[in-house]
């Protein structure tokens, strides 16, 4: 483990993977992608959904926030009970049920079944994420070959975000937003079928019942916490129903930790948290995933309020970050081999916060649609190296009895930080511009968080980083 944070090399550079390997990471990277680009790809298209089932506008942002809650909430308690009762028959569960709900969502005829649909896919991405990536761990062994294999999920899972937008724009444009959905049931169907064949059950049978205090305090606080969020980032952080979510999250998530700490059989044990591999590690990620999509966000605001682009030429725009991330993943999983995961968050945090920063001089002319494209490539990439580092960091060292817990909590903080990144920076804007909309005080709005958001990461993987020195005893937080 000690190489993983310092600066040495992690295994032979003659590492390969079998061609049974390479069927497995394609059937899981394939599965983590899809459920990613499930987060954003109706976002571009919720003004035409809506009006072609009747949503109130008011309501129309539960659409998007319904999969956000249910995916948030119930990573946790999934990934635990992937490690008790087996991760094969979690994940293959979760991708039926995603493939049926999509098809549920492609046939709605009212916004009460869009939103059911909306919560089962939130549901099956909680099953099928920490699942997928405990399965992916397992089936390499720490080193270069699983640098390299979370490095490729870390680039697909964030250019799948950015790629939604764009196929959402283009299926919304050209067929219909029922695609948006239909599109992952032929997906959802191939993996369902091959994943027995491909798939090793990695059951791990335990004489202890499921922490069901824990797991119900942990569930409700994140829904709590995120629902508070979200009400948050459209009505202000004084409103009644944000401060009633946010204080619920919050004592929910107190009583959680108070009764882990008691616990027979915890559902995070007490000592994992101890560790400060996986404390910083996800505190790392958590701030990469909160500052890049909350960051499209902006954009977003950006080229449709202030340069008057479409929605479909916006996708098109974000799609340059999603090239980036993916040639960041790329890079990602050589650095950390290299120079260990520590300088993954080190030097992944700081071009992106550079990136980011550069873009606070973007102005009301379309001549500087330039300047965004380069720094979202150049952020993008340096955010996936930061993610990679951030998986790699929080995953490692741990028994493979416990990496449906560690994947499960990494992907929380993955979820958790997309439900949180936008309420948080479209509190900034909006107290930036108040009620406003003309271009220039939308550039303004975009421009402070924008500043706030570079600072953000540059001091979240600069604190990480230091956190992580090499010597430091790995249970100091």
């Amino acid at each position: 483990m000690t190489a993983a944070l310092g600066t040495g090399t992690r295994g032979a550079a003659t590492a390969r993977t079998t061609p049974r390997q390479k069927l497995l990471l394609t059937l899981l990277l394939g599965s983590q992608f899809m459920v990613a680009v499930d987060f954003s790809i109706l976002n571009v298209a919720l003004p035409v959904v809506g009006e072609g089932l009747g949503f109130p506008l008011a309501r129309l942002q539960w659409i998007a926030t319904a999969f956000a809650l249910t995916a948030a909430g119930f990573t946790l308690l999934l990934g635990r009970i992937g490690d008790l009762f087996g991760r094969k028959r979690l994940f293959i569960g979760g991708m039926a049920l995603l493939g049926l709900s999509s098809a549920l969502g492609g046939l709605a005829t009212g916004p009460e079944v869009l939103l059911t649909a909306r919560v089962l896919q939130g549901l099956a991405t909680a099953a099928v994420t920490p699942a997928g990536l405990a399965l992916l761990t397992t089936a390499f062994r720490e080193g270069p070959l699983r640098d390299r294999a979370l490095g490729l999920n870390g680039a697909l899972m964030s250019a799948g975000f950015t790629t939604g937008a764009v196929l959402g724009g283009l299926l919304t444009e050209l067929l219909s937003w029922r695609w948006a959905f239909l599109i992952n049931v032929p997906v959802a169907a191939v993996v369902v079928a091959l994943a027995p064949a491909l798939l090793t059950d990695s059951r791990i049978v335990c004489r202890h019942r499921l922490d069901v205090p824990g797991a119900v305090t942990v569930t409700g606080g994140l829904l709590a916490l995120v629902h508070g969020l979200t009400r948050a980032g459209e009505r202000g952080w004084t409103e009644p129903g944000a401060v009633a979510g946010l204080l619920a999250g919050v004592a929910l998530l107190a009583a959680f930790g108070y009764i882990e700490r008691r616990s027979p059989a915890p559902l995070v044990p007490v000592r994992i948290m101890r560790r400060r591999t996986v404390v910083w590690g996800n505190a790392a990620g958590l701030i990469a995933f909160a500052t890049e999509t909350s960051l499209v966000f902006l954009l977003t605001l950006y080229l449709q309020e202030v340069l008057g682009r479409s929605a479909l030429a916006t996708g098109l725009s974000l799609g340059v970050l999603g090239i980036g991330t993916v040639v960041g993943g790329t890079l990602g999983g050589r650095v950390v081999s290299r120079h260990g995961s520590r300088a993954a968050l080190l030097a992944g945090g700081t071009v992106q916060a550079l990136a980011t920063l550069s873009l606070v001089a973007l102005g009301t002319s379309g001549g500087w649609l330039y300047l965004l494209l380069a720094a979202t490539f150049v952020g993008g990439v340096g955010n996936m190296v930061l993610i990679v580092g951030f998986m790699v960091t929080a995953t490692s060292g741990l028994p493979d009895s416990e990496q449906g817990l560690a994947t499960g909590l990494a992907t929380m903080t993955q979820q958790v930080g997309i439900a949180l990144g936008i309420p948080v920076m479209s509190a900034v804007a909006a107290a930036r511009t108040g009620t406003a909309t003309t271009a220039d005080t939308v550039l303004s709005g975009v421009t402070a968080a924008v500043l706030v958001n570079a600072l953000l990461v540059l001091a979240g993987s600069l604190l990480a980083a230091r956190a992580l020195r090499p010597g430091r005893a790995h249970s100091v937080v």
